[in-house]
């Protein structure tokens, strides 16, 4: 038995995505734009799916965000550390120029879709496994008619997303990561089919432009 649908929700703005600093696991919590998405991100979710279970990841940013939702459809929020962000190690809080600055060589390998040898970084493969293991513990608990919701990370979606169509994070980069607050909608195959699960909608979000969404309710007045 399992889940017959499976949403993947990105958390809402934090200053350090608005400062295009690179997050990792630092517990960062929503700004004030960030909240504002949380809300109109929870009500346009909870009109279009309609949990059973929402779990998040137990870091700030992603808890907060489910609690929008889950106040929405009546629901508490189980945590799980599994669905924690992709560690970045040492480069965690520096922006991209930063980055590049300092470990060039190592930039350029990341960015060219490989695998930096930093200390503390955390491989692709690695992430979709323990994302893809979280996912599924808590999808085996419901049944098929169920829906679960899930709170995470623009990487460790992206990730999980890859590795539940049956494809290799390590190589395929063919999906675009998630805005803040949009999701990915995933439905069970029939039984025996490869792969499992099949991809219904990406990037989803509550309709605003994305440069309202970026800049918060006052880019409406």
């Amino acid at each position: 038995m399992t889940a017959g649908t499976i949403v993947l929700l990105r958390h809402a703005r934090t200053a350090y995505n608005a400062g295009l600093r690179l997050q990792g696991q630092i517990d960062i919590p929503l700004d004030e734009v960030g909240r504002w998405q949380a809300e109109q991100g929870a009500t346009a979710l909870a009109a279009s799916h309609k949990a059973t279970l929402v779990v998040s990841s137990d870091l700030e940013r992603a808890r907060d965000t489910a609690a929008a939702y889950a106040r929405h459809v009546g629901l508490d929020v189980l945590t799980d550390a599994g669905l924690r962000e992709r560690s970045f190690g040492i480069w965690e809080g520096l922006t991209d120029a930063e980055i590049a600055e300092r470990w060039p060589a190592e930039h350029a390998v990341w960015r060219s879709g490989g695998e930096p040898p930093v200390e503390g970084v955390e491989s692709k493969a690695t992430v979709a496994r323990r994302m893809e293991e979280s996912v599924l513990r808590h999808a085996e608990t419901l049944s098929p008619g169920d829906t679960l919701v899930v709170v995470s990370h623009g990487s460790a979606i992206t990730q999980a997303v890859t590795r539940l169509l049956g494809l290799d994070p390590a190589v395929w980069r063919g999906l675009h990561g998630l805005h803040n607050v949009h999701w990915s909608h995933l439905r069970a195959s029939g039984p025996g089919a490869t792969p499992a699960w099949r991809l219904v909608a990406h990037n989803v979000g509550a309709g605003y432009p994305l440069d309202t969404w970026q800049s918060g309710p006052e880019a409406r007045q």
